[in-house]
C-alpha cells in the first residue's frame, strides 16, 4: 500500500493541536537527528521555549548538559531544566511555573519508575498535562517515552517469548489513552513482554518503539512514524489467551492477535487500529539504526582524531 501522506490533523473542539513525540531511546544526537530536529520544529525552532526533565537519569546533571548543547545546535531557542530529585521536590512553584511557559517539554531516559515516583500525580506532573493541553509539544525518550502512558511498563523480563507474570505495571502520566509503550523494542528483544502485557489487558494496544525512532501522536488519535526503525503496533482485542489460567512463569498462549510493523513514512490511526496511508522512504547508511554505544564510541574516536 503506498498513498500521498494525508492532510494535517485539525485542532480539536478547543482549537488547539496537541502533540507528543514518544521516542524508543538513543536518538541520534550527533548526526543527522531527525527525530529531535522533529522536536525542536515543534517546539517553535528559534522562538521555543523547552524544559529538559532529567529526573529518570541517575546522572541528571551530564544529561541536561548534553540536551542542552544538542538543542542549542539544532537551533532551539532558550533551555531550562526541571529536575524534581524528591516528590517533595515536584511541588516547588518555580518548576511548575517553568513548564507553565513552555513550548515544549523534554523527559529523558533512565528508571520509569523513578520518574513516576517523583511526578505523576504532583503539581509538576499537572504541569506537564497543561503543557499538552494548551498545545507545547510533550517529548520523551526511553524511560520518558513509557511514563506517557495511563499504564506503563515499569518492570518486566526480556525476550520474544510472553510469558505469566514476568512484567508488571505501574501508573505513568495518562497522555496516551489505551496504549502501553516500550522502548529500546528491537534492540533489546522486548516482544515478549509487550504481548504478556496486552494479552492480560486486551483493551490496551501494545507499542513498541525502536531506537532513534518516534511515534508523533496528534490529538490522541494520529500517529506518524519517524527516525531510522519502526514502530510495532500489536492488536490482542479478539485475540485468544490463556492469561487468566496460566501459572506464575509460564509461556502464554497468544492467538489471534493482529500486529502492525510501522517504518518511517507510516501514518496511523489509533482510534480504528488501521493504517491509513504509507510513503516510502529510503534512510541511508547514517540513519540506520546503530546502538548508543557504537555512536558515543565513534564520537569519541572522532573526538581524539581531530
Amino acid at each position: 500500500m503506498q498513498s500521498v501522506a494525508p492532510p494535517s490533523t485539525p485542532p480539536n473542539a478547543s482549537g488547539v493541536r496537541r502533540t507528543l513525540l514518544i521516542i524508543g531511546g538513543a536518538e541520534d544526537r550527533i548526526g543527522r537527528s531527525v527525530v529531535l530536529k522533529r522536536f525542536i520544529k515543534l517546539a517553535g525552532g528559534r522562538r521555543s521555549h523547552i524544559v529538559v526533565i532529567p529526573t529518570a537519569s541517575s546522572y541528571a546533571g551530564e544529561v541536561s548538559e548534553a540536551y542542552r548543547d544538542v538543542f542549542t545546535r539544532l537551533r532551539g531557542g532558550d533551555v531550562s531544566v526541571v529536575h524534581p530529585e524528591t516528590r517533595r521536590d515536584s511541588n516547588d512553584p518555580a518548576m511548575v511555573e517553568a513548564l507553565d511557559t513552555a513550548t515544549g517539554v523534554f523527559l529523558t531516559g533512565g528508571s520509569q519508575v523513578k520518574l513516576a515516583q517523583n511526578i505523576v500525580g504532583t503539581p509538576v506532573g499537572a504541569a506537564i498535562l497543561r503543557a499538552y493541553e494548551r498545545g507545547a509539544v510533550i517529548a520523551g525518550t526511553s524511560a520518558g517515552a513509557s511514563i506517557m502512558s495511563r499504564f506503563m511498563i515499569s518492570l518486566g523480563d526480556e525476550g520474544l517469548t510472553p510469558k505469566q507474570r514476568a512484567s508488571q505495571i505501574s501508573a505513568g502520566l495518562g497522555l496516551v489513552e489505551d496504549v502501553i509503550i516500550d522502548q529500546h523494542f528491537d534492540q533489546r528483544g522486548r516482544y515478549g513482554r509487550l504481548l504478556s502485557m496486552v494479552a492480560a489487558s486486551p483493551n490496551l494496544l501494545g507499542m513498541g518503539i525502536d531506537e532513534n525512532t518516534a511515534a508523533e501522536i496528534r490529538d490522541g488519535k494520529v500517529m506518524s512514524v519517524i527516525g531510522a526503525g519502526s514502530i510495532f503496533l500489536v492488536n490482542a482485542r479478539n485475540a485468544i489467551t490463556d492469561a487468566p489460567d496460566a501459572r506464575r512463569g509460564a509461556p502464554l498462549l497468544v492467538s489471534g492477535a493482529v500486529v502492525h510493523s510501522l517504518p518511517t513514512g507510516s501514518t496511523f490511526d489509533l482510534d480504528h487500529v488501521e493504517l491509513t496511508a504509507f510513503v516510502e522512504r529510503h534512510p541511508d547508511i547514517e540513519g540506520a539504526v546503530v546502538p548508543a554505544k557504537v555512536r558515543a564510541a565513534r564520537s569519541t574516536t572522532s573526538s581524539a582524531a581531530h
